[in-house]
């Protein structure tokens, strides 16, 4: 077993209240890295082991024995890519041209503006630019720190990049370094339920409400729903991610509700009384302002498993700011540390959304612990965790990793079946994870958002 993915995993599985005797049955098999100066294929091979384990322990529940659980780096790493592969058509959607780097008078900051209203914040701040080359030449004029400061203000998302040092210092990463890597609460003791692990497919029968977007919370129910959980996934009316969805809603119903007006309000608590786990996305204050605070939601439905996640941390002074994948690794360091290593001019991201990927794969491992812990001990679980906490986890690992490249993909990395998509036909890589008995698969194709009626199938 590959020393430094055995230790993530291990640390990951404690994180979420796993033992050392489930743990054994983990294995990893597979060379080679994703370019980066940090340990990305370990942590892909990690997050999704830790995932997988937690489904290996939710059967032992039912059938007394621990499968043994495998996971292959190099597909690992393939997956915190894109796992569909389009047959004769192109995935549709692009993000916002403006979107990107730009160099201040004083470092680099990224702007992201890919909804709507984000890109409206920016241009508001650099006087409403007409391109890049007209966002670059006012991005100039700016430090880092004041128009990061200013485009958020504004109700932008934008980072300036620091140092891991740096980023060290700051209030916000002393805050998110303080917190464990997921934090798990129990809740009070659930109704009694009939509910039990089915052989084969131990998520069948389980309800996911899931309110999450790009793109950490999306992965983590598709995780579930490739193991038999009913994903209901619910956006607001106006929310759309044409560029990801097909990779991320197979196995998935896809409705949309309006949580400002009564009746989708009431649907909405008509379908969270029924749900076994909560999956939200939202900023951390987002639902209290709603008016589903911890309590009002754990009223509604007793012994939820409540899965939160956001991406600068549930503490300290950024505790409520806008982010996403792209602009924690510009904070944290990752971006200016990958600089360094590659000696290029301007930042160097991951070479994939890892930090999405894995914070994903940590959501589905928590709650689906939070299932087991339900079936054994009677109570429910709160589990927060966050995109920058996360981070800290890859950047623990140290700088400086070394490995040959992963063997590029072949034919055998696919799978023959067809999926039906909603654009087309299409395959999917092969799983990265085999657990004894337990296929991962999904029931359906991906589907559009929005497609579905707001209700329990």
């Amino acid at each position: 077993m590959p020393a430094r993915a055995e230790h993530m995993a291990r640390a990951a599985w404690r994180a979420i209240g796993g033992d050392d005797p489930s743990f054994a049955a983990l294995r990893f098999a597979g060379d080679g890295g994703l370019p980066s100066t940090f340990a990305v294929s370990d942590l892909a091979a990690a997050a999704i082991g830790v995932a997988a384990l937690a489904i290996g322990e939710l059967a032992q529940t039912a059938s007394g024995t621990m499968p043994p659980v495998r996971v292959d780096r190099r597909l690992a790493s393939f997956w915190f890519a894109k796992s569909i592969r389009p047959i004769g058509w192109r995935m549709p959607g692009v993000w916002n041209s403006l979107a990107g780097d730009y160099r201040t008078s004083d470092g680099w900051i990224r702007l992201h503006t890919n909804a709507p209203h984000h890109r409206a914040a920016a241009e508001r701040v650099l006087g409403h630019p007409g391109d890049r080359t007209d966002v670059a030449r006012a991005v100039a004029q700016w430090g880092a720190e004041d128009l990061e400061s200013a485009i958020v203000h504004e109700g932008g998302c934008a980072a300036e990049m620091r140092s891991s040092a740096a980023w060290t210092r700051h209030p916000q990463g002393a805050a998110v370094g303080a917190e464990p890597l997921v934090r798990i609460i129990a809740t009070e003791h659930a109704a009694e339920r009939t509910w039990t692990p089915q052989a084969g497919r131990p998520l069948a029968g389980l309800r996911v409400l899931d309110l999450t977007r790009v793109l950490a919370g999306p992965i983590a129910s598709r995780f579930l729903a490739g193991f038999g959980a009913s994903v209901l996934r619910i956006d607001p009316p106006d929310w759309n991610e044409p560029a990801i969805v097909p990779e991320v809603t197979p196995g998935k119903r896809c409705a949309r509700l309006d949580l400002r007006n009564p009746g989708g309000r009431a649907t909405f608590e008509g379908l969270l009384a029924q749900a076994d786990l909560l999956l939200c996305g939202y900023r951390s204050d987002a639902l209290d302002r709603l008016g589903y605070d911890d309590a009002a939601r754990r009223a509604l439905a007793p012994g939820l498993i409540d899965v939160r996640l956001d991406a600068y941390g549930w503490s300290g002074p950024w505790a409520r700011r806008r982010g996403f994948d792209s602009l924690v690794q510009m904070s944290s360091g990752i971006a200016e540390a990958g600089m360094r290593w590659k000696a290029a001019n301007e930042p160097v991201p991951l070479p994939v959304q890892a930090l999405d990927h894995a914070t994903g794969y940590l959501i589905a491992a928590a709650a689906i612990r939070g299932i087991t812990v339900r079936l054994t001990r009677g109570h429910g679980t709160q589990a927060r965790l966050s995109l920058a906490r996360t981070a800290k986890w890859l950047t623990g690992e140290g700088e400086g990793v070394s490995s040959p490249p992963l063997a590029p993909e072949s034919a055998a990395d696919v799978s023959p079946a067809i999926e039906a998509t909603a654009w087309g036909e299409a395959r999917r890589l092969v799983p990265p994870v085999a657990i004894d008995g337990i296929p991962m698969r999904w029931d359906s194709p991906a589907v559009e958002l929005g497609s579905s009626k707001p209700a329990w199938s």
